[in-house]
């Protein structure tokens, strides 16, 4: 499936500062990126950053004087994803999970999966297939969790979360995967760009590695879970931030858009008639 995803963004930077950007398509063997283009006005020393698991690529900008810094990004991606039945969406045993896997069962910074082990295992530890598990997880912070755009900041965790009930994208992801952590599943943080997000902006959910395969999840039900084009993953939002921003610097704009290129396109959810995992 073909996206025309595209990012514009400026800020206003008052001192010597340096931005790190996390806004490229990711290039793996089922999202492959056939034309991209990034500008920055003016022209500022930067370079390319690769994160220690080789997944996800950043552009590091340093800014010595004062000046409005214009980015603009815009890529053609084909994205391609698999459908796997509910049978074959099991628990992987520990023995059997690798070091990087073994890595996504640990608390992080906003996912406290220790702090909500009891709570995890009261609503859901009842429930034998795992993709089931994971599902009845994204129901209930569905319907109990009010996505309230500024109710929370970047210090709110999924402990947090889970206690206000109230939160965005962030926070809906991140009480995903702190749930899964503490159901012995492991789930990481996906940052990407989301066909039919409205209003446009960059969207973040999880995934669970189920079957030997990390299947995409998004409690907010937003989005079809097709539509979205993966720029990074990680433990959480510490590992995979759209912006990390030191220094004086003030975001002024942000437009975010995500076109799907072909009209045969059908939106993918996960319901009583769809109950097989998608995954990249």
């Amino acid at each position: 499936m073909k996206f025309n995803i595209s990012s514009n963004l400026e800020y206003n930077i008052q001192s010597p500062s340096t931005i790190i950007l996390n806004i490229h398509a990711l290039r793996t063997s089922s999202q492959q990126v056939l034309k991209e283009n990034l500008a920055i006005e003016p022209h500022l020393e930067s370079d390319e950053l690769i994160s220690i698991t080789k997944e996800n690529k950043f552009l590091r900008i340093n800014i010595s004087d004062p000046v409005t810094l214009k980015i603009s990004y815009n890529a053609i991606v084909d994205s391609y994803y698999d459908l796997t039945d509910l049978e074959s969406l099991e628990d992987v045993p520990l023995a059997n999970l690798g070091f990087y896997e073994l890595s996504f069962l640990n608390p992080s910074r906003y996912c406290q999966s220790d702090k909500l082990y009891r709570f995890a295992n009261n609503k859901f530890g009842n429930i034998d297939n795992a993709f089931l598990k994971v599902i009845a997880i994204t129901d209930w912070i569905h319907k109990n969790v009010e996505y309230l755009s500024g109710s929370t900041n970047s210090q709110t965790s999924a402990y947090d979360t889970v206690t206000e009930l109230a939160g965005v994208c962030r926070d809906f992801a991140h009480l995903g995967i702190a749930l899964c952590r503490a159901l012995t599943i492991p789930a990481r943080y996906y940052t990407g760009y989301s066909y039919k997000l409205y209003p446009p902006d960059f969207h973040a959910c999880f995934e669970a590695y189920l079957g030997g395969k990390w299947i995409i999840f998004d409690a907010t039900k937003l989005v079809p879970l097709n539509g979205l084009v993966k720029i990074s993953t990680g433990r959480d939002a510490t590992d995979a931030p759209v912006a990390s921003i030191f220094g004086n610097v003030q975001s002024t704009v942000m437009k975010i858009n995500c076109e799907c290129l072909e009209e045969s396109f059908i939106p993918y959810k996960y319901d009583q008639d769809n109950l097989k995992g998608l995954s990249w």
